[in-house]
């Protein structure tokens, strides 16, 4: 089993990389200034589900597939700029209005965009094949377990930072969802956002 102070040390790390500006805390940001907190924490609930899955690749060695083999990362990666590119068409064409149940998405629909935005994304799994590793030691037990126990402390803290991240954009966002203009220009905002962000992770190497 993990030693306490590795578990605080890795959690602190992992607090400050959710933290640190990313496509993911960007991709929550936007989700809650558009459609509230509660579409905020429901993408972020997606993202975690996401990050299972990414957890189990580097514990299983999913993980070391997409990092040598060229074909399914360029997959992964396409797929995940092709649904970023169809999230910023939707933001470019959606419509504006003052009734708050207008553009109201089920929660399914949040959810479900943040798992696409997290799975479809073969860096994220890159990344938890070299970070996730450095805390295990094979003298304390199973590396799987300590795999999936550091995959789920990570789970925990981007929990508690992308939480705050949507109750403070969905605040703020409050204020512009009262003004048909301003909502134009955060609709506008957002596809060009999903478009930088779609093209990022398309020219993206491994």
């Amino acid at each position: 089993m993990i030693d306490p102070g590795t578990v605080l040390m890795f959690f602190s790390t992992s607090v400050l990389l959710a933290l640190s500006p990313g496509p993911d805390n960007l991709f929550v940001m936007v989700q809650a200034s558009r459609f509230g907190r509660r579409a905020g924490l429901l993408v972020t609930l997606g993202l975690c589900t996401g990050l299972l899955f990414h957890t189990a690749a580097v514990t299983f060695g999913l993980a070391a597939l997409f990092k040598t083999s060229a074909v399914a990362f360029a997959l992964l990666k396409g797929a995940g700029a092709c649904y970023l590119l169809y999230l910023a068409w939707l933001s470019f064409r959606a419509t504006v209005s003052l009734d708050p149940a207008a553009d109201r998405l089920s929660a399914a629909m949040l959810y479900g965009r943040g798992i696409i935005m997290n799975i479809t994304n073969p860096k994220v799994s890159i990344f938890f094949l070299a970070f996730l590793p450095q805390f295990t030691d094979p003298a304390k037990g199973s590396l799987s377990t300590q795999l999936l126990l550091l995959g789920g402390i990570f789970i925990v803290a981007t929990l508690v930072v992308f939480g705050a991240v949507s109750v403070l954009a969905g605040t703020f966002g409050e204020k512009f969802r009262q003004s048909l203009f301003a909502q134009k220009v955060l609709n506008r905002a957002a596809a060009g956002i999903f478009a930088g962000l779609a093209v990022k992770l398309a020219v993206a190497h491994r």
